[in-house]
Order: structure tokens, then sequence, then C-alpha cells
């Protein structure tokens, strides 16, 4: 039991670092990459603490090499997720009843483990598995993961600090329960932060979790479990599955002891998680959390007023920045027309300039997309636009899978602003931009708030402050992260804490104490400590 109202370490933001050339973390990242490449790494779930191996060895490749083996993990079926319930069912009690400074001290621990001797194997893991640049695996796999490690353990106090006014001769208190049953976690390939926070985070507020890594981020996942096994996290805590994703939903979902769903991906796959949910409602203990982070179809806003080559630099970056597979990514940009010249001659320029090709040579600032089924509809779309009488590609628009999924970054400027690549989710490195009339600034506000389902990130560039003010309000529902004079990806930990609505998820929030409040169900407790003798109240007296 605790003995005292203990204070946890005061977090900061995790410095990132730069790996400039003569650095040493550039001297051990490539050492990693190295030794990491010249193994093959043998990949088993884990299931109540126990590496589990099967007979069906699955190989996984770099998509930027695809000639390339870093090892094969071991595919699971049904009865490896009916284990992993048991497991976690097994682990709740005693997992619960530990006291919360002892959960937080887990977590801690793996956050200094990933600041030290393992932060250049998730870096490298990273790079190797998912094709993300030297900078982009360090402010994802390692910084940003470190901060979600020990903000939420902050959060876990502050949400526990909050307790309710008592009266006179009453005690009044609220406890934080872990939610009753097996959070399921659902994770993507292109954060491997967010891999392990979505597991992470229910398992610190005292959940047991189910954890289904996408196939494309396993080789991370399993670096990452190494991480949890050598914080001290105990088994059964959060257990580890390669299994199929609909037969892992369908068990999962209609399971008696299914309490949560803390998921990141496609929307149509949370609309159908959400589905089957509401059809099994009558099955479960308790109205389960459903907490998801979906898609975007994120947008830069540029007025007439706006600094060209701020405008640039963040088209550039937004867009492009890990071959456009982040659901913040820049993806469609609205430029007036008194400023189209030089946007274009400079962001063409510019794109121009990328290198793209493996993550070992850090002079590549674009890599591999992610598989060939990503390559396929990304350049279908590409393929598309070509064929297009209203569509000019003005930078890319060239394609190969020979070697690994190379797309080169593409620019397309759209003469229609409801064109399909203006409208649907590519997750690739596309950016369409329609040119607006200078003088039809609000009514291309308009266009911009009701072209898109989704409601994810969004920037507004402009020098003048009342076009500031009026697209921030008019823009209110259209982006959960807005930023001004800013590109719309990068959103760090205490800082811009991330989601959308609409159709980009329950803006409920990762990196503030808003997302880890889901996971614990309240319990108020009253205590009289002079509890009444008489049932009769003094308005029952005659005068």
């Amino acid at each position: 039991m605790s003995k005292g109202f203990f204070n946890v370490p005061y977090p900061d933001n995790e410095p990132v670092l730069s790996y400039a050339p003569n650095s040493p973390e550039k001297a051990e990242l490539k050492a990693m990459l190295k030794k990491m490449k010249s193994e093959e790494a043998d990949m088993p779930m884990f299931i109540g603490g126990k590496e589990v191996r099967t007979d069906n060895r699955i190989s996984v490749h770099p998509p930027h090499e695809l000639s390339h083996t870093l090892g094969y993990y071991h595919k699971g079926d049904e009865s490896h997720v009916h284990q992993a319930i048991d497991a976690a069912m097994n682990a709740k009690e005693s997992w619960e009843k530990m006291p919360w400074e002892h959960r937080a001290s887990i977590f801690l621990k793996a956050a200094e483990l990933l600041a030290g001797p393992f932060r250049q194997r998730i870096n490298a893991s990273t790079m190797l598995g998912q094709s993300k640049n030297a900078y982009q695996a360090e402010i994802d796999a390692a910084c940003e993961l470190i901060d979600f490690f020990r903000f939420n353990v902050s959060y876990m106090t502050e949400i526990y600090a909050g307790q309710p006014d008592s009266a006179d001769g009453i005690w009044n208190r609220s406890e934080y329960r872990a939610l009753e049953g097996f959070v399921f976690a659902v994770t993507p390939f292109n954060f491997t932060s967010i891999a392990a926070n979505l597991p992470a985070a229910p398992a610190l507020m005292g959940n047991t979790v189910v954890w289904k890594p996408a196939t494309t981020q396993i080789y991370s996942a399993h670096v990452l479990m190494e991480l949890f096994r050598e914080a001290g996290l105990p088994d059964g805590v959060i257990n580890l599955i390669y299994t199929d994703g609909p037969t892992t939903g369908n068990i999962c979902f209609s399971h008696r002891d299914f309490a949560g769903i803390h998921f990141t991906g496609s929307t149509g796959t949370f609309n159908y998680m959400w589905k089957t949910i509401g059809e099994n409602m009558a099955n479960y203990k308790s109205y389960p959390r459903i907490v998801g982070e979906t898609g975007g179809k994120d947008f830069v806003m540029a007025h007439p007023s706006a600094n060209a080559q701020a405008l640039i630099v963040a088209l550039a970056r937004g867009a492009f920045e890990y071959q456009g597979q982040k659901c913040s990514a820049a993806s469609r940009a609205y430029i007036p027309s008194n400023l189209w010249g030089e946007v274009k001659e400079g962001l063409v320029k510019m794109v121009n300039s990328f290198k793209m090709g493996t993550v070992e040579d850090f002079r590549n600032f674009i890599n591999a997309v992610i598989d060939e089924k990503s390559f396929d509809n990304i350049t279908k779309y590409i393929d598309a636009a070509k064929n297009d009488p209203n569509v000019e590609i003005i930078a890319g628009g060239t394609y190969s899978k020979e070697v690994g999924y190379f797309i080169s970054p593409t620019v397309i400027h759209t003469q229609d602003p409801k064109s399909a690549t203006m409208c649907d989710e590519l997750f690739g490195p596309v950016l369409t931009i329609y040119v607006y009339d200078e003088n039809e600034f609000d009514a291309t506000l308009e266009i911009l708030d009701n072209t898109s389902p989704y409601a994810l990130t969004g920037a507004i560039f402009s020098q003048d402050r009342q076009a500031i003010v009026d697209a921030a309000y008019k823009l209110r529902n259209a982006a959960g992260n807005f930023y001004i004079n800013d590109k719309p990806t990068g959103a760090v930990v205490n800082q811009q804490p991330f989601g959308g609505a609409r159709a980009s998820g329950t803006n409920d929030k990762a990196g503030s104490y808003l997302n880890l409040v889901r996971w614990v169900s309240a319990r108020s407790i009253k205590e009289n400590f002079n509890p009444p003798k008489d049932y009769r109240y003094p308005f029952l007296a005659e005068e």
C-alpha cells in the first residue's frame, strides 16, 4: 500500500538529437543499422510473458530494399487471440492492485532505457522496418515515445489528484479504477511512438492489454516489447500478437470482458469496429471505451498576405517528410493567385532538390512508402491525374518498385477544388494545390471546410491578423490541431495534444491527460463520520 503522496519527477520534452556530420549519435546509429541489418531477427509473439512461436514464419523486408531480409515473425491464429485475452484477464487483478507509484516506476524506467541503451535500437528498427530517415525516426521512435512515458505518468497523478469537496462531518473522495475487462490496442505502421503508447497508456492506468500491431511495424514492435520487459512490466499486462485483423477484432469485440479499444488507423476500419461493438452491446459487462484517431485530408490555407518563403518550406516539409505517410501530412493547399508564381517556382525547385533512396544514406530526404498495397494505391491516383485535363503535375509523378517502393514527391496543380486528390486520403507523397482568386479568401474558406469529411490538422499562413482570426473561426471544426504560420505536422507531447474530430476520430488528444482519463472509471466514495440516528427531518415537527 502507498505510504505517502508521492511527487513524480517533473517531465521535460526529450531533446531531439541532430545527427549532424561527425556527431556521436550519428556514428552510434550507423553502427546499430549495420549490426541489425547483419542479423536475422526471430520475432515471436508475447503472451502472458511467454515467447510464442508458430510454424507460420513470415519474412520482413525493408520497404526500400526488398531483396534484404530483416528476419521472420511468427504469425498467430485465433487460438492465440483467445490466449492473449486469457493472459490479460489473469494478470488484471494483481496489476490493478499494484500501487500506482510502482506502475509509474516501470514506465519511467522505460523512458530512461529508451533515452539510453535502447535509443539507437528503436531508431534503427524504425528506419529499417518502416523506411524512416534518421531524423524522422529520432523525433518519433525515441523522443515522442520518451515524452509519452514521462508525461503520461504526470497526467496520471493529475487525474488521481482530482478530488471532490467535503461537507462538515463528511469525507468525499474519488477513486479512479481501471476499466472492468481488457483493452484491445490496434496500432499503425507510421509512428513507432503511437504503436507503443496505445497499449502503454491504458496499462499505466491499471488495465491489461491485447496488442495487435500493423504487420508492417512488427520489426520495431519486437524491440518495444523487449523494452517493456527490460523495464519490468509484469507478465500478461501487455500481450503482443501477430494475428489477422478481422479475426482478432471479431474475437475481441464479441468477448464479455471487452472493455475498450485504443485505435489508430483508417476511418473505414474504425467505423466497422464501432458498428461491430454496437451490435454486441448486450454481451458486455459495461459500455466499452471507444478511442480512435483515424484519417486526415490535412490542409494549408494561404492568405494573400502570407510570407511566400515560409509557405514554401511548410508545404515541402509538411507534405513530404516521411513520404507523406503521416495522418497530419499536408495533402491539399489553397494558394492565392498573387502568390502562386513565386510559390510554384520555389516549391518545384525545393522538391526537385530532394534526394531519394535508402535510409542508410543520411543524405536522402525521401525514402520508400510502406508496402506494395500503398504503392499501388498512390500511383493509381498519380496515373489518373496524368490523364485529367483539369490537372497538371508540376513536380514528380514518377515511381518504381524495382528495388523498393519508391514514389517521387509529387505536386499537382488542379483547376477543380473538388478533384479526387483534393478530397481523398492518399497517405503518400502527393500534394495537390488549388489556386484561388486572391479576392475570394472568404469563399475559399467555405470550399475548404466543405471539401473533406476529415478534421485532423490544418494551417493558416497570413501576416494579416484579422484574416487569421476569421480563418480560425470559420475552420474551427475543420481541424483538431490548427497551426498558424507553421506546417500542420510535428505535434509535440504536452505542447500540442493531438487528435481530430469528424471522420478523423474521437479527438481524445494523445499527449494530454484527456487521453488517459478515458482508461479509468471513477468511483465516488462518501464516508459519514456522524450518520443520522433518527429518520425524522426537522420539517416534520409541528409549529
